[in-house]
């Protein structure tokens, strides 16, 4: 039995973090993961290999360079599952060994096996070997999340897939069903159409993301539809079933049979503490098994703490590598700033989109007054010159005193553009900022200043006529 200071549950990226940032400070630490290799959901079957295969597909389709040299145009013709693979597996082979490096670097034992709590301080960890206990003076469960849905097809990694198991795809699709209009589920339907494969997208609910600015939602649908998605919203699916190679059939709710070579089940998610036996350590678990913890990531046991998705909310890679940190930083009583609550989502479809801050909607609801301004990838020159020019960054502020009170955008890297508005808005800037500052020319992010004066027109316009200056 080896006795540790801190032992972590699971090796994403809260697991990680925490397990390193224990670890750089002397104290005795070990990372338990199911997996035989470090990494975690997120690197094995999650955002690592999704965003992979997206930027692959981006690439050998060449979807930025068709509106320059034509719809027809592929960097490679006939695009097969290997070619995406083979880019997947390169990066989740670099990123093994990279967070293999850095644990060993920082002296944290890993210890694969599928580990369960026998009482709160002793760990059983069950290998294909053997078994061994471990106790430990505290614990961090960064134990992830898992795919939950009511659907329950006869799932073989051949026609029918849960999209945790996108890897095992062995043939591309001519048509494709994807049940599910979440996050996960749009980002594979935008994907795969850039390929020419029939894309239809099932889901029981009426609108899409429906905490995603609705202007940028539409932009999106369109898009979309025209790469061939077809939507059915409002329904459900029943007697899913395998009819024969490449034949997948479903039935709708009035009836009508529906047939398709491949499905995948982007289903909700849960928290990954089923099997934790929890209940021995005296760890309450919420609704969806996920964990409620305080402002430090603990959890109703004083010594166990958790972190990243088993919490719940955001679930975002980003978001846990700062909570696992936080949740070492509270067991090794090491001061911490408080938790920076503007943080981006970044949403992987084709166009991406991110967002920090308000949304419309939520200004409407809260009676807050608000005005916006838009700047147009297609008024830029990089834009024209990169064939991004669908797309936008909407603003919202303040009319008063033009504080930003949200950013918003659709469009080729919104995901690497947020960080600008996050920087502004976190030091308190206003719209003046973007119309005051100079930006590289060309670049996207002059998107930001042609938004600003955008906005600020639109005050000027709604002024007395003898408050605005003349020229």
């Amino acid at each position: 039995m080896s006795d540790y200071d801190v032992i972590v549950i699971g090796c994403g990226p809260a697991g990680q973090k925490a397990a390193i940032k224990c670890g750089k400070v002397g104290a005795k630490v070990a990372v338990i993961d199911e997996r035989q290799v470090v990494g975690g959901n997120c690197l094995h079957i999650g955002t690592i290999p999704s965003k992979t295969i997206r930027s692959a597909i981006i690439y050998l389709s060449g979807y930025h360079e068709k509106k320059m040299y034509g719809d027809n145009y592929r960097v490679k013709e006939n695009i097969t599952s290997d070619d995406l693979l083979y880019r997947c597996n390169r990066i989740i082979r670099r990123e093994i060994d990279v967070i293999h490096s850095q644990l060993v670097r920082n002296h944290v034992d890993v210890i694969s096996g599928h580990g369960h709590f026998l009482d709160p301080h002793t760990m059983r960890v069950e290998d294909t070997v053997g078994t061994e206990d471990y106790t430990a003076k505290n614990f961090i469960i960064c134990s992830g999340a898992r795919s939950y849905s009511h659907y329950n097809p006869p799932y073989d990694n051949v026609h029918i897939f849960n999209t945790d198991d996108i890897l095992e795809m062995r043939y591309l699709p001519k048509k494709l069903c994807i049940i599910g209009g979440g996050v996960i589920g749009l980002e594979y339907a935008a994907m795969f159409s850039l390929l020419g494969i029939e894309v239809h997208v099932v889901s029981q609910y009426k609108s899409l993301l429906p905490f995603v600015d609705r202007e940028l939602i539409e932009v999106l649908k369109g898009h979309m539809v025209r790469h061939g998605v077809v939507f059915h919203m409002e329904e459900e699916l029943s007697d899913i079933h395998v009819a024969g190679p490449k034949d997948v059939r479903a039935t709708t709710r009035a009836g009508d049979e529906l047939q398709f070579d491949m499905m995948f089940i982007a289903a909700q998610r849960w928290g990954n503490t089923n099997t934790l036996n929890l209940s021995a350590a005296g760890v309450e678990v919420e609704d969806k098994d996920y964990l409620k913890v305080d402002s430090n990531y603990k959890t109703n046991v004083d010594h166990i703490y958790a972190a990243g998705d088993v919490i719940g909310f955001p679930s975002l890679a980003a978001t846990s590598i700062d909570q696992g940190r936080k949740a070492a930083n509270a067991i090794l009583q090491i001061d911490d700033i408080p938790y920076e609550p503007l943080f981006p989502y970044g949403i992987y479809t084709c166009p991406d989109i991110s967002m920090i801050g308000e949304s419309e909607e939520n200004l409407k609801k809260a009676g807050t007054r608000y005005e916006t301004g838009v700047g147009y990838f297609g008024d830029t020159a990089k834009g024209q010159m990169t064939g991004n020019s669908d797309g936008m960054v909407k603003l919202l502020f303040d009319p008063e005193d033009h504080r930003i009170l949200g950013v918003h955008i659709i469009g080729f890297e919104s995901t690497e553009l947020i960080h600008i508005g996050q920087c502004v808005m976190i030091n308190g800037g206003r719209l003046d900022y973007f119309i005051d500052t100079v930006f590289n020319y060309p670049t996207m992010a002059e998107a930001y200043k042609i938004a600003a004066l955008n906005g600020f027109n639109k005050l000027k316009v709604s002024m007395p006529r003898e408050l605005t200056t003349t020229s």
